[in-house]
């Protein structure tokens, strides 16, 4: 049972660490699932000065799925994991084709969408909707690890799901009448939007000042170093792509991107991938959709 102290003391926090964030300016849930999903593996400072420069770029849904595909990877750039950008197009694609523009906000139709998962579906329900649910996002699970498993290794989801489904305010207004969703009052501390902002930014501060309370989760994993891993070289071998996309004549050879490889690995005091390495690197990316091969070259999509 989650106790009105405990709320109390979320929304006092709340106040008191509150993130004036630019997604939060705003009830689009185009921008909002930008910054749901830019935020899943990308650091705010980074994604705060990126929105700004891809909202000049793609300022709207519809821009964003008419775009070229190399030109979302393009302006993705710095952000990490680039399978993101390829999603957020697709999903792009099918909010125009399948829902003439609008976003859904039922959970069953934002998880058929690439690249949304139940939390980003949820983060877009509770911003944009103000809908009740389960939002559990890193630093929601910081905090109720915190504060109701304080000293249990290993803990699982499955025990903090009920707990957050009970701590979540309902929906402003009549949740169930169809236009609900999109008449929302201003924030106060009784909306999902205001609930879950206070728990993300407490969060944040926890993890600031405690042993990350989320190593004590069942799922947490470290994230693997990115120098000089496979995931280094991909992301350098897609920089190579879009910089030949007007080349004369367009596109990177096999011994190209072995050279291009080998440069960076030099400069960080690397020694030399082997041919191997980086063909079986071109054949992923091609399976994935972020090239094409045309003779003895391969071409951005």
């Amino acid at each position: 049972m989650i106790q009105d102290p405990f709320r109390s003391m979320i929304r006092s926090e709340g106040v008191l660490r509150y993130r004036d964030l630019p997604w939060r300016r705003t009830r689009d849930p185009y921008i909002i699932w930008l910054s749901e999903v830019m935020l899943q593996q990308t650091q705010v400072p980074r994604v705060e000065a990126r929105m700004p420069v891809w909202l000049d770029r793609f300022p709207t849904v519809q821009a964003l799925a008419q775009a070229a595909p190399s030109d979302v990877l393009d302006a993705w750039q710095g952000m990490g994991y680039n399978r993101r950008a390829l999603a957020l197009h697709k999903a792009a694609q099918r909010v125009i084709e399948d829902w003439d523009g609008e976003f859904p906000h039922e959970t069953r139709d934002l998880v058929a969408l690439p690249g949304i998962g139940p939390a980003t579906a949820q983060g877009i329900r509770s911003f944009a909707f103000d809908l009740p649910g389960v939002y559990l996002e890193t630093n929601v699970r910081t905090v109720f690890l915190h504060h109701f498993f304080p000293d249990m290794p290993a803990v699982p989801d499955r025990e903090l799901v009920p707990l957050i489904q009970a701590a979540c305010p309902a929906a402003p207004g009549a949740a169930t009448d169809e236009i609900a969703p999109f008449a929302v009052p201003l924030d106060d501390a009784d909306t999902p939007r205001a609930w879950y902002y206070a728990l993300l930014d407490y969060g944040a501060y926890l993890k600031k000042t405690l042993p990350n309370p989320s190593r004590r989760s069942a799922g947490y994993s470290r994230q693997s170093k990115f120098e000089g891993s496979r995931r280094q070289k991909r992301a350098h071998i897609v920089r190579m792509l879009l910089a030949a996309r007007d080349g004369q004549p367009a596109g990177i050879t096999l011994a190209d991107t072995v050279v291009g490889v080998n440069e960076m690995e030099a400069a960080a005091g690397r020694g030399p991938v082997e041919c191997d390495l980086i063909a079986g690197i071109l054949a992923d990316l091609e399976r994935e959709g972020f090239c094409r091969a045309e003779g003895d070259r391969w071409l951005s999509i």
